[in-house]
């Protein structure tokens, strides 16, 4: 007699035999879509035509909050989607749409395609947010924490997020993070001063959205704040690292119908989602930095062996080769001097 746990377990494995293959299909043709340039996929009121549309200028003079297609991010994320956008906006809005596809697969495994029709999410998906890239930040930061670097130059508020590390007094990683941020915005700011002085303005208007066709969190972001500073604070100390995305989503400054795709960090935090990608990577020490670091030393190491291996080899068929070219040069010297006596023989 087959016991309830069995019949569960081979209903998962079964499950997961087709939830990824389903999901692969699903990514694939969603991303077909776009990339033809089928409507509605490809309409400029997404969220993600403002990206593409930093590609003629950035301009924060005008720019509102949760107006469509206005693009309020800092300047160092246009800077560093330029490859991106100087591509025709289907193609772009079809390889957006595939690395959100592929974070959420990473974070959610073989349940990707469930994950995919939660309300939330498949808006995340739709309309191009950065939810889904937040998310997987989050749980890659435990480990990279200058990929923090993301929210702060997009959203900026999620700052906040590192008091996690000084919570738990790992000063590296909270410099890390610091570094990575401060590093990538003086770059943006040299090369448009000017678009980073419209950014800070923006900022400092303190504008949100007042409108009752826009559905979001209704609860001002100075009452939110201090409230998330204390969630983080008290995951850190008792070990919950499943607070970390909760504290970042209500950390927004406007909390979105979509910002709960953020959450999607959170099974990989958890033990019961050890077996997701996030997951495994998470609690594997072959994703450690230091090991990492050892396997990037070790692989430059063979490689020039490999190649003063080659050098050699053909330094040694080089002098080879000269060898016989003096030897075929004394042999053609000494038919030469043969050939000359017998023609004066002959004569």
């Amino acid at each position: 007699m087959t016991a309830p746990g069995d019949r569960r377990d081979g209903r998962l494995r079964r499950f997961a035999w087709v939830g990824v293959p389903a999901f692969a299909l699903v990514a694939t043709i969603f991303v077909g879509v776009r990339t033809a340039g089928l409507f509605p996929w490809v309409d400029p009121k997404f969220d993600m035509w403002a990206y593409w549309s930093t590609r003629t200028g950035l301009d924060y003079a005008t720019a509102i909050p949760g107006q469509t297609g206005h693009y309020i991010y800092s300047p160092a994320f246009a800077h560093l989607l330029a490859p991106l956008v100087a591509l025709p906006w289907p193609v772009f809005a079809g390889i957006w749409t595939a690395v959100l596809l592929v974070a959420l697969w990473w974070l959610t495994g073989r349940w990707a395609l469930a994950a995919a029709l939660a309300p939330p999410v498949a808006l995340s998906i739709g309309i191009g947010q950065t939810d889904i890239l937040m998310a997987a930040v989050v749980v890659a930061g435990f480990r990279w924490p200058g990929v923090w670097a993301l929210p702060i130059l997009t959203k900026v508020t999620p700052l906040v997020g590192l008091l996690w590390f000084a919570a738990r007094r790992e000063w590296r990683s909270v410099g890390i993070a610091v570094a990575a941020t401060a590093a990538i915005a003086a770059a943006s700011a040299l090369i448009d001063p000017a678009a980073w002085r419209g950014w800070l303005t923006m900022l400092l208007r303190l504008e949100f959205p007042n409108s009752a066709v826009l559905t979001y969190l209704p609860v001002p972001l100075w009452i939110r704040l201090p409230i998330v500073a204390a969630i983080i604070v008290w995951g850190a100390r008792t070990d919950r690292r499943w607070t970390l995305p909760i504290a970042v989503m209500l950390s927004l400054p406007t909390v979105w119908l979509n910002s709960p795709a953020i959450l999607l960090a959170v099974p990989a935090l958890v033990a019961a989602g050890a077996a997701t990608p996030a997951g495994a990577w998470l609690r594997s020490p072959d994703g450690e930095p230091a090991v990492l670091r050892r396997r990037v030393v070790v692989g430059l190491v063979a490689a020039m062996l490999v190649l003063d291996a080659e050098v050699e080899r053909g330094s040694r068929a080089a002098r080879r080769a000269g060898l016989r070219l003096v030897a075929l040069r004394r042999r053609i010297s000494v038919d030469r001097d043969w050939l000359r006596r017998a023609i004066s023989l002959g004569r």
